[in-house]
């Protein structure tokens, strides 16, 4: 009964969850906290600089068995993250805000015009162990026969994340990996043979606990 209550979430009450009132959370304490023992040197390093600044769209889709979430496969060919699930999403220009630059980055990405989409809010930042301080936008595709067109040179294919399975119990699990010198754990999701892992999961996660009020404060 509860995964069916949970998988009924509206539009509105997401738009609502988003824009409440939330404890402000350090993103470096937050990767801190994901490391295993100590905070090696290397890592250390990195959370001593600026993070580079990037955005995402966690971009849902209306469908006739509900929400649904537009996630990416990077393409072989890239140097960085081959292969990788990811949300669309790039840096953020000078003067650019994060809703902009992911707009920007999933036209780009997917060809998914900036006015099809209803913005309902944003997560707070993400820094990754690579040094990115991520904003993630949320928004609405409101385009209904809006069809994917991937940029060959950035992704492989474009796929769907039902929203009802991201909040069903067990749909997230722990995993760790290593990153300068440190164990660091995160997230992963696995659904139809996609493997989502890393900061695109981390973020998964943060949207899931945000939307079902279930964060820690």
């Amino acid at each position: 009964m509860e995964s069916r209550v949970k998988a009924a979430l509206t539009v509105a009450q997401i738009r609502a969850r988003l824009a409440a009132e939330r404890p402000a959370r350090d993103p470096r304490e937050r990767l801190r906290a994901n490391v295993e023992g100590l905070v090696p040197p290397a890592l250390e390093a990195v959370l001593e600089q600026p993070g580079r600044a990037a955005s995402v769209l966690l971009a849902l889709l209306a469908r006739p068995a509900g929400l649904a979430i537009l996630l990416t496969e990077r393409a072989a060919h890239l140097k960085d993250h081959a292969w990788q699930v990811s949300l669309p999403g790039g840096r953020i220009a000078h003067g650019e805000m994060p809703a902009a630059a992911a707009l920007r980055e999933a036209h780009e990405e997917v060809g998914l015009a900036p006015a099809a989409v209803d913005v309902l809010g944003s997560l707070d930042p993400l820094l990754t162990g690579t040094g990115f301080a991520v904003t993630p936008v949320v928004g609405l595709i409101t385009d209904a026969a809006f069809v994917p067109t991937p940029d060959a040179r950035e992704v492989a294919r474009v796929f769907e994340l039902p929203l009802a399975f991201l909040l069903n119990e067990g749909s997230i699990t722990v995993d760790y990996f290593e990153r300068h010198g440190a164990r660091l754990r995160t997230y992963e999701v696995r659904h139809e043979g996609f493997r989502i892992w890393g900061a695109t999961a981390a973020i998964l996660h943060d949207f899931r606990e945000v939307i079902l009020d279930e964060r820690a404060t």
